[in-house]
C-alpha cells in the first residue's frame, strides 16, 4: 500500500499549510514529502498544489482530490478498526481436552458461565485419559496432570494436587482403621488397572522414610471415577487425588487414613494448562486461560473449606 503514504502526505500538507509542517507531523523529511507529492501529481497527470516561496496553494484539482482522499482515508481507518475488533474479539471454536475425572469435576462446570461471558466462542471439551497430540488433533488447550509438561507446548501451572488414602466410614466401621502402612496389606485396596497399574503403594512418613506395601483387592478398575464409586460404596481403600476427594472428605462422605503419610505415586502432582505456541495470541484462548486462573488460583476449589 505504497500509495497510502503519498495520500497521507498530501492531506497533511493541505491541512497544515506546508510541506515542512506535514513532514514534522509524519516524522519524515521535507524532501520526502515533496517527492511524494511529485509522485502523486505524476500519477494523476495534473498539478495538485502550486508552490511559491512563501505559501502553498491548492489547485481546483487538488481540492477535489483532497475531499476524496479525506473520505477514503477515513474509510480505511474504519476498516482497520473493524478488522482489529474482530481480531481482538474472542470468537470461533475452542477445543479443550482434559482427563475424564478432572474435566468432569472442574472444567465442565466452568463452561456455562464462560458461554454467557463469551457468546461468540463455542467450546468443545473432550474428556479422555489418553494424552492427545494437540497439533495433530487440532486442540487449542489441554489440561494435563503431570510433573513434566510436553516440551513442544507452552505450559502454565494452575494448581498442586495432593493425594490421600481414603475409605468410606462404613468400610472402616466394618474392617477397622489401618494404623500403619503395614496394615494396608490386610485391607481391600484399589490399584489403578491399566498401563500404569500400581499394585504396590509407597508412602512417605513424616520423617521422610519411604515404606512400600503390596496391596490387593477383590477387583480393580481402570478409571478414577469407577474407583471413587467403589470406595464410596464401602468396598475398599484407594489413593485419591484431592481434586476428587477434597469435598467428600470435608463433608464426611470419605475418611482419610494414615493422614500423616504422603502417598508417592507415578501420577503428576500439578495441573498444567498446555497449548501450542501457535495459539498463544488467540483471543479465545487468552480469555479461557484467564477463566482458569480465576477458578484455580490462588487456591484451587477442592482446597477451599
Amino acid at each position: 500500500m505504497g500509495w497510502l503514504a503519498t495520500w497521507e502526505a498530501f492531506v497533511k500538507t493541505v491541512e497544515l499549510g506546508s510541506m515542512a509542517a506535514a513532514a514534522r507531523r509524519l516524522d519524515c523529511s521535507r524532501a520526502q514529502v515533496s517527492k511524494q507529492l511529485a509522485e502523486l501529481e505524476a500519477a494523476f497527470g495534473v498539478r495538485l498544489v502550486e508552490r511559491t516561496t512563501r505559501k502553498l496553494h491548492v489547485t481546483p484539482a487538488g481540492e477535489v482530490f483532497y475531499q476524496q482522499a479525506l473520505r477514503v482515508l477515513a474509510q480505511l481507518k474504519e476498516t482497520e478498526l473493524a478488522v482489529q475488533h474482530v481480531v481482538d474479539t474472542p470468537t470461533g471454536i475452542l477445543r479443550i481436552t482434559a482427563s475424564i475425572a478432572f474435566g468432569r469435576l472442574h472444567i465442565a462446570p466452568l463452561l456455562p458461565r464462560f458461554a454467557v461471558d463469551y457468546p461468540q466462542v463455542q467450546c468443545e471439551l473432550v474428556l479422555t485419559d489418553r494424552a492427545l497430540d494437540l497439533v495433530d488433533e487440532k486442540f487449542d488447550l489441554a489440561l494435563r496432570l503431570t510433573d513434566a509438561p510436553p516440551d513442544n507446548a507452552v505450559a502454565r501451572k494452575l494448581a498442586v494436587i495432593e493425594r490421600r488414602i481414603c475409605a468410606s466410614p462404613a468400610y472402616l466401621a466394618r474392617r477397622g482403621v489401618p494404623r500403619s502402612p503395614d496394615e494396608l496389606a490386610h485391607h481391600d485396596c484399589f490399584a489403578y488397572l491399566g498401563a500404569r497399574t500400581e499394585s504396590d503403594w509407597t508412602l512417605r512418613s513424616p520423617s521422610g522414610a519411604l515404606a512400600t506395601v503390596p496391596v490387593r483387592g477383590k477387583f480393580q478398575i481402570s478409571h478414577l471415577d469407577g474407583i471413587l464409586d467403589a470406595v464410596l460404596g464401602g468396598h475398599g481403600l484407594a489413593i485419591l487425588p484431592t481434586y476428587v476427594c477434597g469435598a467428600l472428605l470435608a463433608h464426611g462422605e470419605l475418611v482419610a487414613v494414615l493422614a500423616d503419610h504422603e502417598p508417592v505415586t507415578s501420577f503428576g502432582r500439578h495441573v498444567y494448562a498446555t497449548y501450542p505456541a501457535s495459539r498463544v495470541h488467540l483471543p479465545k484462548l487468552r480469555v479461557f486461560l484467564a477463566a482458569l486462573e480465576r477458578a484455580f488460583t490462588p487456591v484451587p476449589p477442592w482446597e477451599r473449606a
